[in-house]
């Protein structure tokens, strides 16, 4: 009657409930069954930062949409585990139960809990880190992406573009940074991005690194840019939550955009808010989480699943054009 998987007459559960209420009992007990089958039907989403940054950030809200659209129909649920920089006190990934791990944004290259998890036998996914060949992976070519944002803009005229990066590492310190130490981010994604950049002819004096994935962030680390003693005339941001950032630092300063100061970002988010269209690297964040959701069903059901990659286009807006004269 509490499992629901059998055929019992409704009269029999009315009566198998009622004695159950009047002994107090709530049915069997979620981690006996566990126990016993070996199986907890939840699925552990890793990723870089607190649990509040997953609902504010819309990018990791249509992945994680998309993904949990298609594990729905399997009757997975999602177990949330964030990793705060200089989070203490919180216990080990590999401590919760969990039939598998997602690692839902490329972040370090390693992670300390990969050797545990595999010795449980837990199916592993990213999305391009960490990098070890026990975990399958769904990467997106962030380096081609970024190189066809600056040749977008050198298309349009511009010779000085600037780079708002993402943060280099877990505890690294935003500002303004040289190409060599940007090219050698612990992230990966940021280092790609970065490198991509310097590979279509972006500007590499003018780099500068955000504190975290906001838009507050953004404007503090476009600001660094915008007020060098020769600003850029373009800026080429690694999420399009910085770019907006960026925006709104242009406008602080009296700039215009696209007039002024164009703008590109990347990922491809739903913001309805602003009051145009972002040029951007769309990653469709909702189709890829639901291609993760593929994946993952695939490696639930014990079938062997290949590493691949998910595409990436240039979405022109209205943020860029004509370098200024």
């Amino acid at each position: 009657v509490f499992s629901g998987r059998g055929p019992v007459a409704p009269e029999t559960a009315r009566r198998v409930q009622d004695a159950a209420a009047e002994l107090g009992y709530a049915g069997p007990d979620p981690r006996a069954a566990q126990l016993r089958t070996g199986r907890t039907r939840v699925v552990g989403v890793s990723y870089d930062g607190t649990l509040a940054s997953a609902f504010a950030d819309p990018y990791q809200v249509a992945l994680l949409g998309g993904f949990s659209s298609v594990l729905d129909e399997t009757g997975y649920g999602l177990l949330l585990l964030p990793d705060p920089p200089g989070g203490t006190g919180r216990p080990p990934l590999a401590a919760h139960g969990m039939d598998a791990v997602l690692f839902a944004l490329c972040g370090a290259v390693s992670h300390p809990d990969v050797d545990a998890l595999a010795a449980r036998g837990l199916p592993l996914l990213g999305t391009g880190s960490p990098l070890d060949a026990r975990v399958v992976q769904l990467t997106i070519p962030d380096r081609g992406a970024t190189a066809d944002l600056v040749r977008h803009l050198r298309g349009l005229g511009h010779t000085r573009i600037g780079h708002v990066a993402m943060p280099l590492a877990t505890h690294s310190t935003p500002g303004r940074v040289g190409a060599a130490e940007a090219s050698a981010a612990d992230y990966l994604d940021t280092r790609d991005r970065v490198l991509g950049f310097l590979d279509a002819g972006g500007s590499p004096e003018l780099i500068a690194t955000a504190s975290d994935l906001t838009i507050d962030a953004g404007a503090a680390a476009a600001s660094l840019l915008l007020d060098a003693e020769a600003p850029p005339t373009a800026l080429v941001c690694q999420s399009d939550l910085l770019a907006l950032g960026a925006i709104r630092a242009a406008g602080d300063r009296g700039l215009s955009v696209p007039e002024d100061l164009s703008v590109a970002g990347f990922d491809g988010i739903e913001a309805p808010w602003f009051d145009g269209v972002l040029t951007t690297a769309d990653q469709l964040p909702a189709e890829k989480g639901r291609e993760l959701g593929r994946m993952m069903t695939a490696l639930l059901a014990g079938e062997k699943v290949a590493s691949a990659t998910f595409g990436v286009r240039l979405r022109v807006g209205t943020t860029t054009g004509p370098a200024p004269s």
